[in-house]
């Protein structure tokens, strides 16, 4: 008996144990379990706010990439449009330069055909030897776009007309000069080197026309010639003549000492000249009374 009481009491023991080791038990589980709800609720917050985080994210996200596509789309755009208006205007800068090249074209054209026509007529002027019309008319022609032919053309012609009026007018002046008309002759003379200067007889002509000066009374007038003439003319026959009438021209005036030494130099310069002894006579005449 007492046996099985003892066995019994270790039994209830055994039970008591065993009932508070499953009490303690089970307050550990209700612990871990109110833990793991813990938890999962704080996991459940942070996937709440994970998840709104993502939400806005991508909310940003897409507002980002459709702004960043909308700006690609306005660059891509006004690239285009750039490049449109550049090739617009370089269609439209062709157009003017090739409007502008027709024009010049045009008036080249009409120029040359106004030229082609005033040539023809500045020819007709030549065949026909009017040569006071060559001369009136050449200034205007040569200011047209003639070819180098036609220009060389027209200026040999030009040339010529005017040495032939420089030498008709000469030879007028020479026939007024032997029949005493001096004033028809110094214009003569005056027309020949207007025509041309620098011809042959033109030495000569600026001669006579001091001596038509001096028959006239205008020794002053005659003087600056001839003291050129007497100095540097080409024609070397027409020195001497030119100084001794320079003289007289110096004696007419009255211009004594320059008169005297136009002499010594006449007589030093040209010895053996037609003039050397009425020279002579002349310069011991002024000397002797002057």
């Amino acid at each position: 008996m007492a046996t099985y009481r003892e066995e019994y009491d270790q039994e209830m023991r055994e039970l008591k144990r065993e009932i508070i080791e499953s009490r303690g038990l089970v307050i550990k589980t209700n612990n871990l379990t109110n833990a793991l709800s813990a938890d999962l609720k704080s996991m459940a917050k942070r996937q709440q706010g994970s998840e709104r985080r993502l939400v806005w994210t991508s909310a940003t996200a897409y507002i980002i990439f459709v702004i960043v596509v909308f700006v690609a789309l306005k660059l891509a755009w006004d690239a285009r449009l750039d490049a449109e208006l550049a090739k617009t205007e370089q269609t439209r800068a062709s157009v003017e330069r090739l409007t502008r090249e027709l024009r010049e074209a045009q008036k080249r054209d009409e120029e040359r055909n106004r030229a082609e026509a005033k040539a023809a007529a500045f020819y007709e002027l030549i065949r026909l030897g009017k040569r006071a019309e060559l001369l009136e008319q050449y200034e205007a022609i040569r200011k047209e776009p003639l070819s180098k032919a036609e220009a060389n053309f027209f200026a040999d012609a030009v040339e010529r007309a005017r040495n032939e009026l420089s030498t008709i007018a000469y030879y007028q002046g020479k026939d007024h000069a032997r029949l005493g008309r001096w004033h028809e002759a110094q214009q003569a003379f005056e027309e020949s080197l207007r025509h041309k200067d620098n011809a042959a007889h033109s030495p000569a002509a600026r001669y006579h026309q001091a001596d038509a000066l001096r028959h006239l009374g205008r020794q002053r007038d005659a003087i600056p010639i001839l003291q050129q003439l007497s100095e540097a003319s080409p024609d070397k026959e027409i020195l001497d003549d030119a100084l001794f009438l320079l003289i007289q021209c110096l004696v007419d005036i009255q211009a004594w000492n320059d008169a005297k030494t136009a002499l010594r130099s006449f007589l030093r310069r040209f010895p053996e000249s037609p003039f050397a002894n009425d020279a002579k006579i002349q310069l011991a005449d002024i000397s002797l009374k002057h």
